[in-house]
């Protein structure tokens, strides 16, 4: 089994969204094993987003991920990753499939209401971000 990082975001919380999306995650033969609700601190998401630093849309980012709590959660599945991102769908809403959580829930490319890691690397380092060993079952 797999592990990766799955972040609902400051627009969807805010929406009330969360077991919505939730429902589409566990209907995909995925399983949440680990789950919490916190508010970003900015010192918190500029080091998260640090790979963004250079790119244009860095501080608006950083502003959006702090405007509300977001839901962190592990996600555990053969596939988990690839899974995950299917799901999730295209960055952009006007291009995801039908279904996805993007295509049903975001407001636009930016308010996208959620986030999901982009390989096995980088879903240890996130999900290592935010979860402590003993946090995750």
């Amino acid at each position: 089994m797999k592990n990766t990082l799955s972040i609902i975001k400051p627009d969807a919380t805010k929406r009330n969204l969360v077991d919505q999306i939730n429902k589409l995650i566990t209907t995909k033969d995925l399983k949440i094993v680990a789950q919490k609700r916190i508010k970003l601190e900015p010192d918190e998401a500029k080091a998260f987003y640090i790979v963004h630093k250079d790119k244009p849309f860095f501080n608006d980012l950083i502003k959006y991920m702090t405007s509300n709590e977001i839901v962190v959660q592990v996600l555990e599945g053969v596939n988990a990753i690839e899974d995950y991102r299917k799901i999730m769908g295209a960055t952009n809403p006007e291009k995801a499939e039908d279904g996805t959580i993007r295509k049903n829930f975001a407001i636009n490319i930016q308010e996208n209401s959620v986030h999901g890691s982009d390989s096995e690397e980088n879903a240890k380092i996130e999900i290592d971000f935010f979860f402590k060993n003993n946090e995750v079952s």
